[in-house]
């Protein structure tokens, strides 16, 4: 006669993973790694960095060659060596504007943004991560060139009309002011790429809006120049690194006031679009 013994098996016990919460500075976190992880984010950066310096320097050397040869292009006859200096600014935007729109859009162009969104599925974070991570990269480039090209600038045009020192009123908040445009543009680029998910759409957009309308609205009457003029995006933002302001130009204050109500119409669109419809 045989017995039956029963014998209970213990439950398996499967280790608990960890739990991972979606947190702001997480996002930010994973915003800033996927930002330097790209080659381009380091070329485009550097480009940037010399169309400053560069052609700060260029822009000086030419100013002190017709001091000394004794025929001055008119163009550069008022100039000041802070004027002088950050003559790349209009150079370097493009570059780090195009850069902005790349962080965004080229994960639209990819498809990672369904990676992205998947992980972030509120959505509306990763907009603001992707725009203030760029926006202080930009900043950061932006204000160490532009104390770069002045410090060497300033020493190409000594002892001429044009020199000038940090010491000078308004010299620092010129080179800091030109920083944080280049970094407001940067944040406009990356609102632009979410707003477009284009890489060649956003960039068209940001190109038109700093440097082709300008020029399209040179062609109205001089009235109507007064009354829009200063208030475009690249006349708001020149003002806010200029010296000085006339009658046609905003004040330094009033210029950083309109470019920052521009960032912020960019990236509510984009913002918009994002929060409605699918990626």
């Amino acid at each position: 006669m045989s017995t039956l013994t029963a014998t209970t098996e213990e439950p398996r016990t499967t280790p608990a993973r960890p739990v991972y919460r979606v947190t702001g500075r997480r996002v930010l976190s994973s915003e800033w790694a996927k930002l330097w992880s790209l080659r381009s984010t380091w070329i485009t950066l550097g480009l940037g960095l010399l169309f400053l310096v560069a052609f700060g320097l260029i822009s000086a050397s030419r100013y002190k060659s017709g001091i000394n040869s004794g025929h001055m292009d008119r163009d550069f006859a008022d100039s000041t060596a802070v004027s002088l200096s950050l003559f790349g600014t209009n150079f370097a935007q493009l570059a780090l504007g195009v850069l902005g729109v790349l962080v965004t859009a080229g994960e639209y162009s990819t498809g990672m943004i369904r990676s992205t969104l998947a992980a972030v599925p509120r959505r509306l974070p990763v907009l603001w991560s992707k725009a203030a991570v760029f926006g202080l990269v930009a900043l950061v480039v932006g204000t160490i060139g532009a104390f770069v090209a002045f410090g060497f600038g300033s020493g190409i045009v000594s002892g001429t009309p044009a020199a000038m020192s940090l010491t000078h009123a308004g010299v620092v908040r010129s080179l800091l002011g030109a920083g944080l445009y280049l970094g407001l543009v940067g944040a406009i680029g990356a609102a632009l790429g979410a707003l477009l998910r284009s890489v060649a759409g956003g960039i068209s957009v940001l190109v038109a809006a700093l440097m082709l309308i300008p020029g399209l609205i040179s062609l109205l009457p001089s009235s109507w120049q007064d009354n829009i003029s200063p208030y475009l995006p690249s006349n708001a933002g020149e003002s806010m690194f200029a010296l000085t302001h006339d009658s046609t130009t905003l004040p330094p204050g009033a210029g950083l006031l309109v470019f920052l109500g521009w960032t912020a119409l960019a990236l509510a669109g984009a913002a918009c679009r994002l929060a409605r419809t699918d990626a």
